[in-house]
C-alpha cells in the first residue's frame, strides 16, 4: 500500500482548518499553531508561535522530520482592537512576519533537504474594492486599506508574490476568498447579521440571556440595501484547498484566484432577509458609525465601528479564473451558491 502524502497546515485549529481536516483523510497532517484542535485526534500537532523569530527554524526542523509535500498557510489574526494597542503589534508579527517565516522555511527546506511541491496561501477578496460594484479580476490593483487586518493581508500577499522564485520548484497558490459563510463562520459580516452581543459586560450578558439580538445599523437611503455581497461556504473553501493538494495537473509557478460562491451576489437586503435580523436605519454613514461605536463600547456589537465602511463597500470579484482552473470539477468543489451558503449558515443555527 502506498504511503499517504503529508501536508503541513498552519492555523489548523481555526474554522477553516477544522473543515479542511475532514477533507484530508488520505493525508498525514502536521498541524501548526498555538492551540491544538480538540475535535480531531488523527493529527500530528506542533505548538509553534509564528510571531516568534525562532518559528522559522522550528518549521524547517518539522519539515525535515515529516517531509511534507505541501504547506497550507492559514494562520492569521484579525483583531478588532485599535491600531495603537500591543495586540496590533502581535497581529503584524503573526500575519506579516509570520507569513514571511513560513515562506522562508519552505525556501530553506527546498534548498537543503527535500521538496515542498505546493504552497497554498490564504489572502482575501476584500483587497479588491469597487465603488462601481463591477466584478473585479485578479490582476486589478490591490487597494491599500486603513483596516489593520486588510493592510496585513495585502502586505503578506505581496511578500509571497515577491518570494515565489526563491521557493524553487514549489508551486504557489494564492487564494482570495470572499467572506466565509457556514454555521461555524466567524467574521464581521456574519456577526452583524447574527446580532449576537459578544461583549463581556453585564448588559451583553443580559441580552444573551434574553435571546435579544442587536439590530444591524445602516445609513438611510435605498443604495445601502442594494449594495452587493459575495460569500463562500467554509466547506467549499475546504474542498478547494483539498482539491489543490490532490491535483496532478501541471500548474504555473504562481496561481492567483478569486474565490466566491456560485451564482449571483447577494444584496444587503437579501442578506438581512435570509438572516431574519432587524435593521435600524440612521441618518448617514457618520451617524451610523457613531452609533456602532456606542454599541461597541457597551459590548453589545461584535462589529468594530471602523468596519462599517468595509461591510457597506465590499467589492465583487470575478471568479472565471477559478472556473477554468477547476474545469469539470467546479460544481463538485464549489457546491454552494452565495444565497445557499448564507441560508445554510442561519438555517443550521435556527435548527439548533
Amino acid at each position: 500500500m502506498a504511503e499517504k502524502p503529508s501536508v503541513l497546515i498552519t492555523g489548523v485549529s481555526g474554522s477553516l482548518g477544522l473543515r479542511l481536516l475532514e477533507q484530508l483523510q488520505n493525508f498525514n497532517v502536521i498541524g501548526v499553531g498555538r492551540h491544538a484542535p480538540v475535535t480531531y485526534a488523527d493529527l500530528i500537532f506542533e505548538r509553534i508561535d509564528l510571531a516568534e523569530e525562532r518559528s522559522c527554524e522550528q518549521l524547517v526542523d518539522l519539515m525535515r522530520l515529516h517531509r511534507p509535500e505541501a504547506v497550507v498557510h492559514m494562520a492569521f489574526v484579525a483583531s478588532p482592537r485599535g491600531p495603537e494597542t500591543a495586540e496590533r503589534k502581535r497581529m503584524w508579527l503573526v500575519n506579516v512576519a509570520g507569513t514571511g517565516r513560513v515562506a522562508e522555511a519552505i525556501a530553506e527546506y527546498n534548498r537543503s533537504s527535500g521538496t515542498i511541491e505546493k504552497f497554498v496561501h490564504l489572502s482575501s477578496a476584500a483587497l479588491h474594492r469597487s465603488d462601481s460594484q463591477k466584478a473585479v479580476a485578479e490582476d486589478a490593483l490591490l487597494e491599500s486599506q486603513k483596516l489593520s487586518w486588510l493592510m496585513d493581508k495585502r502586505e503578506s500577499e505581496l511578500a509571497i508574490q515577491a518570494q515565489v522564485k526563491s521557493l524553487r520548484q514549489c508551486k504557489t497558490y494564492i487564494l482570495r476568498p470572499q467572506t466565509y459563510a457556514g454555521v461555524t463562520a466567524r467574521n464581521y459580516l456574519i456577526s452583524a447579521l447574527r446580532g449576537t452581543p459578544e461583549g463581556k459586560g453585564r448588559l451583553a450578558e443580559r441580552f444573551r440571556r434574553k435571546g435579544s439580538r442587536v439590530p444591524i445599523l445602516l445609513p438611510r437611503g435605498p443604495q445601502y440595501l442594494e449594495r452587493k455581497q459575495q460569500v463562500v461556504h467554509l466547506d467549499d473553501m475546504a474542498r478547494l484547498v483539498a482539491y489543490i493538494l490532490r491535483r496532478k495537473l501541471s500548474d504555473p509557478q504562481l496561481s492567483i484566484m478569486n474565490v466566491a460562491g456560485r451564482g449571483d451576489p447577494l444584496t444587503i437586503r437579501q442578506c438581512i432577509q435570509i438572516a431574519q435580523t432587524r435593521v435600524k436605519r440612521l441618518p448617514g454613514k457618520t451617524f451610523s458609525q457613531q452609533a456602532l461605536r456606542a454599541l461597541w463600547g457597551l459590548g453589545l456589537s461584535s462589529v468594530p465601528p471602523e468596519e462599517l465602511g468595509s461591510l457597506l463597500d465590499a467589492g465583487i470579484v470575478n471568479t472565471s479564473r477559478l472556473g477554468v482552473f477547476l474545469g469539470e470539477n467546479y460544481r463538485n468543489v464549489i457546491r454552494y451558491t452565495c444565497e445557499a451558503a448564507l441560508a445554510d449558515t442561519f438555517m443550521q443555527e435556527r435548527n439548533q
